[in-house]
């Protein structure tokens, strides 16, 4: 059994049946979202390959399926298709049910928070691959975000609050909150051991920069489709 298969898949029901509600009607808008996602998840599949192979993390075979792509088991592949489609799905629901909700300046603040932080954490723990990595990538996105100013920085904000729910259930499913041994393992030597529970801290940052280049795509398609 593959307890890392049956959550992700576990979290993908839902939010794939709920496209098709008439209100949101996400599965027309999935046009604007593939170009996102591919690009996205090759990105993201070549680090976590070359960080497999390097040790930085890694996976418990106890909870696989055993079928592998390179050095990554086929669940860990699965992961950066399905959780950026949930996470998109999300930010299209919280713009259509809640449109009052703009944010703009909380937006802004938000996104200088989280630039300084990720520096701040960059240059402090550059010997750390996994944190020098995530929080590089984030300040990048940040500087971009701010330079740009489009006009979604505040749903992204809500958005990515609002995610943090289901990012604590399912990171902390994959280290080990709910289990004898963790799905996933992260080598020591590249975090900072600041731990939210099992997650380790740079998991935030990680979401951040999986989560912005994705609905910025996005965003940027719906935009262009309009004009």
């Amino acid at each position: 059994m593959s307890l890392y298969g049956n959550l992700i898949i576990g979290a993908f029901i839902g939010p794939l049946l709920l496209s098709f509600d008439k209100k949101v009607a996400f599965y027309k808008n999935i046009k604007f979202f593939i170009l996102g996602l591919l690009f996205t998840a090759t990105f993201f599949l070549v680090w976590d390959e070359a960080f497999t192979i390097n040790k930085i993390w890694g996976f418990n075979p106890r909870y696989l399926w055993g079928i592998y792509l390179g050095h990554l088991p086929l669940e860990e592949v699965l992961f950066f298709f399905i959780v950026p489609y949930n996470c998109v799905f999300i930010h299209q629901v919280l713009k259509v049910y809640f449109p009052e909700v703009k944010l703009k300046n909380w937006g802004a603040r938000f996104f200088i928070l989280i630039g300084i932080s990720s520096l701040v954490l960059t240059i402090c723990y550059f010997k750390n691959w996994y944190t020098f990595t995530t929080c590089l990538i984030t300040f990048c996105c940040c500087v971009y975000a701010l330079a740009m100013k489009p006009s979604w920085l505040g749903n992204f904000a809500f958005t990515y609050c609002v995610c943090l729910l289901p990012f604590f259930i399912v990171n902390g499913a994959l280290t080990g909150a709910f289990t004898t041994e963790p799905i996933v393992w992260y080598s020591e030597k590249h975090i900072i051991g600041w731990r939210m529970t099992t997650i380790p801290f740079e998991d935030l940052y990680y979401n951040f920069s999986m989560l912005f280049p994705i609905i910025a795509l996005f965003e940027n398609r719906k935009s262009k489709s309009l004009s």
